[in-house]
């Protein structure tokens, strides 16, 4: 029995006739009003490589959901590009996309009576958005990544671009070589290929179950890429006979999966306010504190860039992430009853799963990168709500310094290029957070001109913002309460002394609390929130990122 719970409201009985008119102009035929109506939501644009073939994916899908059985009906939602945009004040509007995907998506898909989704996405806040609409609507659905880009044939990648503004700045390289690496280090479609952020979100929402297993490592331009597409349509059809909605695949054991990747792959700080916002959006009960918990029984597995050697490409070659997840899983720390959108459980996904051939990508058990997570909540006055760091040990565990503050990233990005920031140095960027920026900004920019400066191990750098995956360095992001709510970021002078420690999970300002309580006293904040448009919208509505930068 075809299942049309949602589409036989929109077109059938005599009283549908005039929606079945429009549907016919846009070339319905009459045993079209018999399927299934599967809605495939591309954010295919040429505005970025991330997504610059994403829209011909979406064509396979769209012949796949055709030959079994559905009836495909593609559109488009926006995608924007965090690498485009970084550094600049577009880069606001980067996390406020991923609400707009989300809230797009929801709206044609309850608007237009589909009956189950597949979406497809490429760079970073694609698919928090298309999992966040997915859990919203609660229909059969299904994610297809777009797969990661190939490194150059100098094994170079965008945050390699980034990081050579910093070497050239230090006068290390000169421009024409700075151009050169401009030239040579993006070259076709697909995300970026580290386990930055869009390869951390795709891997995590493999082991979440909602994408189809060996999706998240593949290379954009591949045949495996092309089969994950030709697969997708009789998989959500097979959704549709058994009824399997997101809410019945993203539990909250599949959460625990997705955090138990994402640390195991030396994943993003992002994912945290992804996968906190997702878990809102179908139900579950998922905090900071989930991810310490299992961070102290997950290892950093994965010598993957940024702080490793290799790309997202090379991992694929040896076999992607199922074989990882097969060992995480007979170590008993992944939960092998959960759904997935095979309609199988994981466990029996990763039956057959043989482990890597000499793969020097995924460390043992006994070796690891790190022996627990990477992904510090740090906790103390100065995060009172918590804040993420990302320590992988090469920087060490703590880092007590003097503060330097700026007021926004620019100012900040000045003083590091300018050569002002002296070892020892704590760099503070405030009022960047979800509310104050609004938007925020990632702050690869600044990082990488570090990195590149040689002061990645003499320095730390904490913020209201946050990071982008290919952010490496002694590193604090997301605190909340952020400094436009009168956050204590928000009362620091330069000069004060910064405690951070990874191993106590600690952030603290240490100043004296009637000091501090004097400085609130005269503390007025300094931004005046936009006015109109989706920046105004977003501020007005947005929640702490130590909950997800939710907006509803």
């Amino acid at each position: 029995m075809t299942n049309r719970k949602y589409s036989k409201e929109l077109v059938d009985g005599p009283n549908q006739a005039a929606s079945r008119a429009m549907l016919r102009g846009a070339g319905f035929t009459t045993e079209d009003f018999t399927k299934s109506f599967i809605g495939i939501a591309s954010t295919g644009a040429k505005v970025t490589p991330c997504n610059m073939h994403i829209n011909e994916l979406s064509e396979i899908v769209e012949k796949s959901v055709n030959t079994s059985g559905g009836k495909g009906i593609l559109f488009n939602t926006i995608t924007v590009s965090d690498g485009i945009s970084m550094g600049t004040q577009g880069m606001k509007y980067s996390l406020v996309s991923r609400e707009v995907i989300a809230d797009s998506i929801e709206t044609v898909v309850a608007c237009l009576g589909y009956d189950a989704l597949i979406t497809l996405g490429g760079c970073d806040k694609n698919m928090p958005g298309c999992l966040i609409s997915m859990a919203r609507l609660d229909r059969p659905s299904i994610f297809i990544y777009g797969g990661s880009i190939k490194p150059s044939e100098e094994n170079t990648d965008y945050v390699t671009v980034s990081e050579k503004v910093g070497e050239y700045s230090k006068g290390k390289i000169s421009e024409k070589e700075l151009i050169h690496f401009e030239e040579i280090s993006v070259k076709g479609p697909g995300s970026c290929g580290g386990m930055y952020t869009a390869n951390t979100m795709a891997s995590a929402v493999e082991a979440l179950g909602m994408s189809l297993p060996g999706s998240s490592s593949q290379d954009a331009v591949s045949k495996s890429k092309e089969q994950d597409c030709l697969d997708a349509g009789s998989a959500v059809m097979n959704l549709l006979k058994h009824d399997i909605k997101p809410s019945d695949i993203m539990t909250k054991e599949a959460f625990e999966n997705a955090i138990t990747i994402v640390v195991a792959l030396g994943g993003s700080t992002n994912a945290v306010l992804h996968l906190l916002a997702i878990a809102h959006s179908i139900g579950v009960n998922l905090s900071l504190d989930d991810f310490t918990v299992i961070g102290k029984r997950v290892p950093v597995l994965a010598d993957l860039k940024p702080f490793g050697n290799n790309f997202m490409s090379d991992l694929n070659s040896s076999g992607g992430i199922q074989p990882l997840m097969k060992t995480l899983l007979d170590k008993k720390l992944l939960h092998g009853n959960c759904l997935t959108v095979t309609g199988k459980t994981l466990e029996e996904n990763l039956r057959n799963v043989k482990p890597y051939d000499n793969n020097e990508i995924i460390k043992s058990f006994d070796d690891p990168i790190k022996k627990n997570s990477h992904l510090r909540i740090l906790y103390g006055n100065l995060a009172e709500e918590g804040a993420v760091a990302k320590i992988t040990g090469k920087e060490g565990s703590s880092f007590e310094g003097t503060a330097r503050v700026f007021n926004s990233e620019e100012e900040g990005m000045q003083a590091i290029l300018s050569k002002s920031i002296k070892d020892g140095d704590v760099i503070v960027i405030r009022y960047e957070g979800p509310k104050g920026g609004p938007g925020m900004r990632e702050m690869l920019k600044p990082t990488s001109a570090i990195m590149g400066l040689g002061l990645g191990d003499k320095v730390a750098f904490i913020t209201d913002g946050r990071f982008s995956g290919g952010t490496h360095g002694f590193v604090v992001g997301h605190i909340s309460p952020e400094a436009a709510e009168g956050g204590l970021i928000a009362l620091i002078e330069n000069g004060d002394k910064i405690l951070i420690d990874a191993e106590e999970d600690k952030l603290v300002l240490k100043v004296d609390d009637d000091v501090l309580d004097e400085r609130k006293q005269k503390w007025v904040n300094p931004l005046r929130p936009p006015l109109k448009g989706v920046l105004s919208k977003y501020a007005n509505s947005v929640k702490s990122a130590s909950l997800g930068a939710i907006t509803d």
